[in-house]
């Protein structure tokens, strides 16, 4: 069963693992809070943590509130779409060949077979997404592993709907959130590189955040100017 502390009109939910330190969250796209605790953490110290931490906490349910939507999809003639954060029009062309997708410098053209449905449209577009992460991400992992003397077992690319990357520490694998390939490629290293530096320090501790200092030191601007470009539009679920 999983506690919580209502702190006002913010409910936060407590989970407890087998971490070192507490860390609080908040989450995409309504602002749900989670704090994450020490096994042995009585109830009454989390709360005085996130007491101490109610001023971030509204900040950020802030920024989601006035978070920028994408609007649905439709994969319809003269859609915008984005690659790597620039603003294409999409040009869709119905032939009986095999679906694909092209890019030039002002369009994206999407060719499928007649009477396609939106998923899809939907899904070739999400493939030709993870055809470009995958021509660009392995070259980033190479560049930080010699950087950050570590090594990535495997990547592996996931739609997600509450983060951008993952990592686990024990497998030697990162995660990365397909919606990237909408996003300008330097917030896409930024990603890159804090899950990588998760192999090194696991949690989010001084370390980690004195690790990231030091090899990526543009990461807040990095992590700021990702938090405020426009999520999917899509359903969420709280993870």
């Amino acid at each position: 069963m999983t506690e919580t502390i209502q702190l006002g009109d913010i409910v936060i939910a407590v989970i407890r693992k087998a971490v070192k330190n507490v860390h609080l969250s908040v989450h995409p796209p309504d602002g749900h809070v989670t704090l994450v605790a020490p096994t042995a953490t009585r109830l009454d110290v989390a709360r005085a943590y996130a007491i101490s931490r109610l001023g971030w906490i509204r900040d950020q349910k802030a920024k989601l509130q006035g978070q920028a939507r994408e609007t649905p999809r439709q994969f319809i003639e003269r859609e915008s779409h984005y690659l790597w954060g620039r603003r294409y029009l999409l040009s869709v062309i119905e032939n009986h060949a095999k679906p694909a997708v092209t890019l030039d410098h002002r369009r994206i053209t999407l060719a499928v077979r007649p009477g396609s449905t939106l998923a899809k449209r939907e899904e070739i577009i999400q493939e030709w997404h993870r055809s470009l992460l995958h021509a660009v991400v392995p070259t980033l992992i190479q560049k930080w592993e010699a950087k950050l003397g570590v090594k990535v077992a495997r990547y592996f690319l996931q739609r997600m709907k509450t983060k951008w990357g993952a990592c686990n520490h024990s497998a030697g694998n990162i995660r990365l959130n397909t919606e990237l390939a909408k996003k300008p490629k330097d917030l896409l290293e930024y990603v890159v590189v804090h899950e990588m530096v998760h192999l090194v320090e696991p949690t989010h501790s001084d370390r980690f955040v004195l690790l990231l200092e030091h090899h990526y030191p543009t990461w807040r601007e990095a992590r700021s100017e990702l938090n405020e470009l426009p999520l999917a539009a899509e359903t969420w679920t709280n993870r």
